[in-house]
């Protein structure tokens, strides 16, 4: 039914660099659930429906992971070096620590500002510029897979969770702002 030894990548016939073709992802995800789909197995035993669950399940799983570009490049890490969670590493740039805290801070500050909305879409956009540049670099490293290079992109994934992190938060200000509204 489903050859569980593939890998993501494998899985949908796509070559293992970042990002992905998300047309080509998309349109092999529709075909293999179109396949695999259990109400297709309706008549089956209880055997093929189980198999056709886990194997519809493990499409899912495969192209949640792939259409989003951190979370791609995470596993694609995670491929070369045999890492199960290399998002856990810490950085140890204190440079881009410090940005971060300056950016949580002038999220918290953002309510009391006299254009709230604006403190906060400043942030944002520092953020979601600082995301793309790191997803640059670490796409980069991970297109060209050496030693150094993987190291460097444990290091740009760690900042990448940093990043994501304080986006959830700033987006978490902009609905308290558009609830006090």
């Amino acid at each position: 039914m489903l050859d569980y030894s593939k890998n993501f990548f494998e899985l949908f016939g796509l070559p293992q660099v970042i990002p992905v073709d998300t047309k080509v992802l998309s349109d092999r995800f529709h075909a293999l659930q179109q396949a695999l789909h259990p109400d297709r197995y309706a008549a089956a035993g209880e055997r093929e429906k189980r198999l056709s669950m886990q194997a519809s399940t493990r499409v899912n799983e495969a192209y949640q992971t792939l259409r989003d570009p951190v979370a791609g490049a995470r596993y694609l890490l995670s491929l070369y070096t045999r890492d199960t969670a290399p998002e856990n590493k810490n950085t140890k740039d204190m440079g881009f620590l410090m940005e971060q805290m300056a950016l949580r801070e002038a999220l918290a500050e953002a309510k009391s500002r006299p254009e709230p909305y604006a403190a906060v879409t400043a942030v944002m956009d520092r953020l979601v510029a600082q995301s793309d540049r790191l997803l640059d670099q670490l796409t980069e490293r991970l297109n060209s897979p050496n030693s150094g290079n993987l190291e460097e992109a444990r290091e740009l994934v760690g900042k990448l969770q940093f990043v994501r992190k304080c986006q959830g938060e700033a987006e978490q200000v902009e609905a308290e702002l558009d609830d006090g509204l």
